[in-house]
């Protein structure tokens, strides 16, 4: 009988992955340094307070949000994400609340970008199971937490996305060499998010700058957005084999790559393909 393992687009066995909260105005130098080294990323908005009138300071350094006007072309080739309308925390809201914060978002954000807005990240981390059966009615086919791991795995619930650290983990530059040096048995995902605003609050541009760099044009490694991940995973995990492993029916729109006894192939959308 065949071995047929799954594989990420390319053959490969690595993903990597960004996401950024707030749609603050440090996005666009945080999106021009990840259009440079070829990196993906996913930005999670507030479309009820996405303006530049919205701001905070922290540790001396004013902070606002960008107008809805300026973010339309700046995430093209990115995601774009629901982070609520008003960023409340959602775990101590009614369920009716919940479910205005959660759905208003996304539709405003779908009139502005112009397609199906399916993922999004818990403002201040805050969320509980009974959200995550919202989400599922609202559209919403995965979220990000604030809880690392260090770790590179993709998760057993995307409604619960533990990313790999935050850009300011003390580990991030050791975490990315041992992604990038070590051969991985298993699917891998390194998953890093924060706030582009952090950069100029801690002045440590060159952190995130060394970082994109050290982690780009990895033929290895495939660049993907949040919900680019979502997708092609639900479609491998779809894929339909033979009783004997003869056989692999691909019945979703996109190419797939597996292993074949070690061997990678694809397997083109609406395919079947005799393997072994």
């Amino acid at each position: 009988m065949n071995k047929i393992e799954y594989l990420f687009p390319g053959g490969v066995k690595k993903v990597f992955t960004l996401s950024y909260d707030d749609g603050v105005k440090q996005d666009k130098r945080l999106v021009s340094t990840f259009n440079r080294n070829r990196i993906k990323a996913t930005f999670n908005l507030n479309s009820g307070i996405q303006s530049e009138e919205n701001t905070w300071i922290n540790k001396g350094i004013i902070i606002s949000r960008l107008n809805k006007e300026d973010v339309l072309n700046l995430y093209n080739g990115h995601e774009v994400a629901v982070h609520s309308l008003t960023h409340p925390p959602l775990e101590n809201l009614s369920r009716e609340t919940i479910v205005e914060e959660i759905f208003e978002d996304r539709k405003n954000l779908e009139k502005i970008f112009g397609y199906p807005v399916r993922g999004m990240a818990y403002p201040f981390g805050s969320y509980n199971k009974q959200i995550f059966e919202i989400l599922d009615v609202l559209g919403i086919e995965y979220s990000r937490t604030v809880d690392e791991h260090d770790k590179f795995m993709l998760p057993e619930n995307y409604l619960e996305w533990n990313p790999t650290c935050h850009h300011n983990n003390p580990k991030l530059m050791q975490l990315a060499k041992d992604f990038v040096e070590n051969q991985f048995n298993t699917l891998s995902l390194f998953y890093v998010w924060g706030h582009s605003y952090e950069f100029d609050v801690d002045n440590n541009w060159e952190l995130i700058e060394e970082f994109s760099e050290f982690m780009a044009n990895r033929k290895d490694i495939w660049y993907a957005t949040n919900i680019e991940i979502v997708d092609y995973v639900k479609a491998l995990k779809n894929l339909k084999v033979s009783a004997d492993s003869s056989l692999v029916y691909n019945l979703s729109s996109f190419n797939l790559w597996i292993s074949v006894n070690e061997k990678p192939i694809v397997v083109k959308a609406g395919e079947v393909i005799k393997v072994g």
